[in-house]
């Protein structure tokens, strides 16, 4: 079992952080998982639920980043409430066409929400910029997060 557990750890970090970077994976969950399945290996020895409940919520921190960002982002840049749902709408739906997905959905969904308010396209256009900067932002948010999460992990599971 334990070997098992361990293979499992391992394959779901790998596969986290690579879904850091791919849009398809969701990163920081699947890191939490492996996180998870690497104490359970130990039988919570090392790392125990007081620990783990911090990394759950470094987790949901990183993810409710990723969503919420793009919305901010078009909030800075002047966008109505339309823009900022716009935007997080079309994070979600960016998310089932991969990485031109996530680039443009928001994009379209600020500037699609904006529209709906005011028939601007140059102000449409700017809550759009402002939505693909969040997203940025957000991507390098989730990423610290993910990489404070192993970090914790670490350093409670190595630190005499």
């Amino acid at each position: 079992m334990t070997i098992l557990l361990w293979s499992l750890a391992g394959l779901l970090l790998l596969s986290g952080l690579a879904g850091l970077i791919f849009p398809a994976l969701p990163g920081p969950p699947m890191i939490f998982a492996g996180l998870l399945c690497a104490a359970w290996a130990e039988s919570f020895v090392y790392v125990g639920w007081r620990t783990l409940i911090l990394l759950g919520i470094l987790t949901l921190l990183a993810v409710a980043a990723d969503f919420a960002a793009g919305a901010f982002g078009a909030r800075h840049f002047g966008a109505s409430a339309r823009a900022m749902l716009g935007a997080a709408l079309g994070a979600l739906v960016g998310l089932f066409f991969g990485l031109p997905g996530l680039i443009l959905g928001p994009f379209l969904g600020a500037v699609a929400g904006e529209l709906t308010m005011r028939r601007d396209l140059q102000i449409a256009g700017r809550a759009g910029v402002g939505a693909v900067i969040g997203l940025a932002l957000g991507i390098a948010v989730k990423m610290a997060l993910a990489f404070a999460t192993i970090g914790l992990f670490l350093i409670v599971r190595f630190w005499p």
